[in-house]
């Protein structure tokens, strides 16, 4: 199989699993934004999809005629070198296009890019393609979050799927040691990687310590029976202003029942499981647990480095089928369950250099006031996930499927 006809294959694969998360939800469900931080399902389809018309089919596909002009203003998110667009927060205020016709157009550009992946394709084409499939598994993810959140609103509880999982087996938390020293950090080999994963070089750790699993939401519930929402000793200052200003008490989508706490699920409501991983937290709540717990957040090249030294990722969910040769190892729950917040700012590598054009606007310019997390969660696709990828949020957002792993000197 060559490689264009390899990409060919993976670009119908990925772009079919974006059309099988939305095939569940109606019309009226991929039309509403529930808050600015989240966009309408209609909206993700359609602006991954003006992803490759406008970066690939408009300077590769020898007379490929747009869907429609005005989609380039409606389904521009940030790049700001591809022309003005629509303010971010009125996304669900665009009732037109309707799904249906998101949908022509996302048959439209299919059939462009698969007659232009049939033929040669030149490099610098090919990367974009490349680029253009992981942004699009990028949003199949927050397809999942946003949905969930529009759907928390709904105070009938609606469910997303009734996939409903055993509960969690209670284990204690272990602990594993890695002896530190001069560590190389960053993407390295053949595969893909985005340009915030470079360039690789190296981090002296002291030793450490990681924990084997994530904090659980029976942990999590000690923390609040002690007050842990309500001491300021164990909050940064931002963090007690936001705790404070925004009412928390508990992670995101918990409700207390008739005295029994409950979480709102892809699947609907149901009382918390002390023994799966709390999530929904935000940096704010991960980092006062840690201090609370007499412990702290690991660094990212902590993490990477305990990551990328054998240990196992742990069972897949069930958003996604397991591999047949999943290894066992220490460190459990490192890609499968949640994406885990990090003590490290999200900031250039050494040697950083923005790509020139639209494309360098992708990441680098996000390299200010936010949080790295790593891993992956379960609504990443297996083959996105790797040791090295540096996924970023505002420390106190909480909508994404976000828990903690701690970390102590040794």
């Amino acid at each position: 199989m060559s490689a264009e006809t390899s990409l060919a294959a993976r670009y119908v694969a990925v772009r079919a699993r974006t059309e099988a998360l939305a095939s569940v939800l109606a019309p009226e469900d991929q039309v509403v934004q529930s808050m600015p931080d989240c966009s309408p399902t209609k909206w993700h389809r359609a602006h991954v999809t003006w992803f490759f018309e406008t970066f690939v089919l408009a300077p590769f596909g020898d007379g490929y005629e747009p869907f429609d002009d005005e989609f380039a203003f409606l389904f521009n998110s940030y790049y700001e070198a591809a022309g003005p667009r629509h303010t971010r927060a009125e996304r669900g205020k665009i009732t037109r296009p309707n799904v249906a016709e998101v949908g022509a157009y996302r048959a439209h550009v299919d059939a462009a890019m698969v007659a232009l992946l049939d033929g040669d394709l030149a490099d610098d084409a090919a990367e974009l393609v490349e680029l253009g499939l992981h942004h699009e598994q990028q949003h199949q993810e927050l397809l999942l979050m946003d949905i969930k959140h529009l759907f928390s609103l709904n105070p009938t509880a609606p469910t997303y799927h009734s996939v409903t999982n055993e509960p969690a087996a209670a284990t204690p938390m272990g602990w594993v040691s890695i002896e530190g020293g001069i560590v190389d950090i960053g993407h390295h080999g053949d595969g893909f990687s985005y340009d915030n994963e470079l360039p690789r070089h190296q981090v002296l750790l002291r030793p450490f310590e990681l924990a084997d699993r994530l904090v659980t939401c029976g942990e999590w519930l000690e923390f609040m029976r002690d007050d842990g929402y309500q001491t300021a000793a164990h909050w940064l200052s931002d963090g007690w202003h936001t705790v404070n200003n925004r009412g928390w008490r508990a992670p995101e989508y918990w409700y207390e029942i008739d005295g029994v706490w409950h979480t709102f699920t892809l699947s609907g409501m149901r009382p918390v499981d002390p023994a799966e991983p709390v999530c929904h937290v935000s940096y704010f709540e991960a980092d006062a647990y840690a201090s609370w717990a007499g412990a702290r957040l690991p660094t990212e090249f902590e993490w990477e480095t305990g990551a990328s030294r054998g240990q196992a990722v742990g069972a897949r969910p069930s958003f996604h089928p397991a591999p047949a040769d999943e290894p066992n190892g220490d460190l459990r729950q490192m890609f499968d369950e949640l994406w885990q917040w990090t003590s490290s700012s999200y900031s250039p590598y050494p040697g950083f250099v923005t790509a020139p054009g639209a494309v360098g606007e992708y990441n680098g310019k996000f390299m200010v006031n936010t949080w790295v997390l790593r891993g992956g969660c379960v609504a990443t696709p297996p083959e996105h996930a790797r040791p090295t990828y540096r996924n970023f949020f505002g420390p106190g957002t909480r909508w994404h499927f976000s828990g903690l792993r701690l970390a102590r000197d040794a």
